[in-house]
C-alpha cells in the first residue's frame, strides 16, 4: 500500500470541542523531502517506497489530505519547571488522524489556537534532531514516539537568526499527556476527566475496559510504564531536558525531543537545557522529576479517583520498579548473569569511577564488552586512569563468580551496549551540512539509529570522539 492511499479515522474528534480545536495547516514554501523512514511506515501498513510516493510531501505540508483526515490541535495544560502554566496545547503540531493504532501528527505545520506568542513553526535544526532521535530511541529499545518523514522548505523562520522551516511527520499510539488531565482539573470540568479517562483506557489500556476500579488501575499502568521508560533513559545516558508534565505521555513513552542529550563524559549532574538554570531536569534528577510529575497527575485525577489510593500505588510501584529495571539493565551491560549481594555496590563504584575518570559513557561500555583481562583498551580512553583501574580489579573478581564463557559474555554485552549513539556533536555536524543543502549525513545516521549495536564499517566516522569543546553542551528550547 502507498502512504497516500491510507484512510484515516479521527476518534479524538468524537470528544467535545474543549478537548481540541479544528485547524488547517499552513503550508511551507517550496517543500521537499529530506528523509523518510520505511521502517516507521510499516507500522501504518505502508509497504511501498515512501520516496516514490509523489503525494507524500504535499500531505506532510498540509496542501493535500489523506482520506478521512480532519486536522485539529489538542488542548492541554502542564507544569513547566515546577510551575503550573495554564492553558497550553499543540502550538505547532497538528493532528491528521489515526490508522493501524497510530496517530499521525505534523510538527511545525503552522499557527493553532494554542500557539500563544509562537509562530507555529519548527526549524530545520530542531526537526532533524526530533526525526532522528525518535527512530534512534526505538533502535535502542526505548519506548518512544516514531517519525515517518522530514521535509524542508524555503520558508524563513525567525529565531536567534533566520532559519529555514521544516516539518516532521511523527507517530504515536497516543498524544494524550499528563497535562491533558491537568487542564480539565484546573477548569473544574470534572465530568470531562471521566470522558478523557475512558478515552485513554480505550486507546492505551483496552485490557482495563469494564474492569472494576478501572481508573485506579489505569493510573497504576501509567506509573509502571513511566518507571520503565525512565530506567531505560538512565541506563543509556539519555537526558530529556524538558520533563514538563505536558511533555509526559499518558502511556509512558518518550515524547517531544527538544534540548535533549546523550551523556558524553559521564556527569550525573549534567544539564542539557540552557534555560534550566536550577538544574531541575538534570540527568540525575530525572527519576525524582518523573515521580513529581506522577504526583501532579494524581492531583489532576483526584476528582474521579481516590488520591490516597493513587499515592499508595505511586509509593509502592514507582521507585521499586525503576530501581529493579535499571539494575537489571545495568547488570546486562556489565555482563553479569548471577545475582550477588555486592552488585549494587559494584554499580555504585562504577558510576563514581566513571565520573572521576572523565570517560565517555557509551565508549566505556562498548570497550567493556570486549574486556578479557587487558585493562589498557579501557584505561587508554580515560583522562584519570586510577579510578577505573581500581574498579576493574573489583570487576575481575566479580567475573570470577560467573560461569559464562568469555566469548559468550562478549556477544551478550555487545548486544546491549550500543556502538552508535546519536550524540549532539554528530547531530550538529549533520545539521550544519543540511543547512548547506547537504542532507547525506541524515540517512547515514538513520541507518545506525536502527542498528546501534552492529558494526557498520562504512560508517565508522559516526563514532569519532567527541571534541573537548563539544562535551556535555547545553542547548536551547528554540525550535
Amino acid at each position: 500500500m502507498k502512504f497516500s492511499n491510507l484512510k484515516l479515522k479521527t476518534p479524538y474528534l468524537e470528544l467535545e470541542p474543549p478537548f481540541y480545536t479544528k485547524v488547517e495547516p499552513t503550508p511551507l514554501k517550496n517543500p521537499f523531502l529530506i528523509s523518510a523512514s520505511q521502517d516507521a511506515a510499516k507500522l501504518l501498513g505502508v509497504d511501498e517506497d515512501l520516496n516514490l510516493d509523489e503525494k507524500l510531501v504535499d500531505i506532510i505540508n498540509g496542501s493535500l489530505k489523506l482520506e478521512g483526515s480532519e486536522t485539529f490541535a489538542m488542548c492541554y495544560s502542564g507544569h513547566q519547571f515546577g510551575h503550573f502554566a495554564g492553558r497550553l496545547g499543540d502550538g505547532r503540531a497538528i493532528n491528521l488522524g489515526k490508522v493501524n493504532g497510530w496517530n499521525l501528527q505534523v510538527k511545525g505545520a503552522g499557527l493553532t489556537e494554542y500557539s500563544r506568542q509562537g509562530d507555529g513553526r519548527a526549524v530545520l535544526r530542531s526537526s532533524i534532531r526530533e526525526y532522528l532521535l525518535s527512530e534512534a530511541m526505538y533502535g535502542l529499545g526505548i519506548s518512544t514516539t516514531r517519525a515517518l518523514a522530514l521535509i524542508g522548505s524555503d520558508t524563513d523562520v525567525p529565531r536567534k537568526r533566520w532559519e529555514k522551516g521544516a516539518i516532521v511527520l511523527r507517530l504515536s499510539p497516543t498524544w494524550v499527556r499528563f497535562g491533558t488531565f491537568e487542564y480539565f482539573n484546573s477548569t473544574g470540568e470534572h465530568s470531562k476527566l471521566k470522558t478523557l479517562a475512558d478515552y485513554v483506557i480505550e486507546e492505551s489500556f483496552p485490557h482495563l475496559k469494564g474492569v472494576e476500579s478501572a481508573y485506579l488501575k489505569m493510573y497504576a499502568e501509567i506509573v509502571k510504564n513511566t518507571a520503565s521508560t525512565i530506567a531505560s533513559w538512565q541506563s543509556v545516558g539519555f537526558n530529556h531536558g524538558v520533563m514538563n508534565t505536558d511533555n509526559m505521555s499518558i502511556d509512558g513513552r518518550t515524547i517531544d525531543y527538544g534540548p535533549f542529550a546523550f551523556l558524553d563524559d559521564y556527569k550525573k549532574e549534567n544539564i542539557c537545557n540552557e534555560t534550566d538554570r536550577d538544574g531541575q531536569y538534570r540527568f540525575s534528577n530525572q527519576p525524582a522529576t518523573a515521580h513529581w510529575n506522577l504526583e501532579r497527575l494524581a492531583v489532576a485525577l483526584s476528582p474521579i479517583i481516590n488520591y490516597d489510593e493513587m499515592d499508595e500505588i505511586l509509593d509502592d510501584i514507582f521507585r521499586p520498579m525503576l530501581e529493579k529495571e535499571y539494575n537489571k539493565i545495568m547488570q546486562a551491560k556489565m555482563g553479569l548473569e548471577k545475582e550477588d549481594e555486592d552488585d549494587k555496590d559494584l554499580l555504585y563504584q562504577l558510576l563514581r569511577s566513571l565520573e572521576m575518570a572523565s570517560v565517555d559513557y557509551t565508549l566505556f561500555f562498548r570497550k567493556l564488552s570486549r574486556f578479557n583481562g587487558d585493562k589498557s583498551p579501557i584505561l587508554d580512553i580515560c583522562i584519570n586512569r586510577e579510578y577505573l583501574e581500581k574498579w576493574l580489579d573489583m570487576y575481575e573478581s566479580r567475573l570470577a563468580k560467573e560461569d559464562l564463557a568469555i566469548k559468550k559474555r562478549h556477544e551478550k554485552m555487545l548486544a546491549v551496549n550500543p556502538k552508535y549513539i546519536l550524540k549532539n556533536h554528530i547531530l550538529q555536524e549533520a545539521i550544519e551540512k543540511a543547512q548547506a543543502d547537504d542532507f547525506s549525513m541524515i540517512d547515514d545516521l538513520l541507518t545506525v539509529a536502527y542498528k546501534p549495536f552492529d558494526e557498520h564499517l562504512d560508517l565508522e566516522y559516526l563514532t569519532k570522539p567527541v571534541p573537548m569543546s563539544s562535551k556535555n553542551l547545553k542547548l536551547s528550547c528554540s525550535s
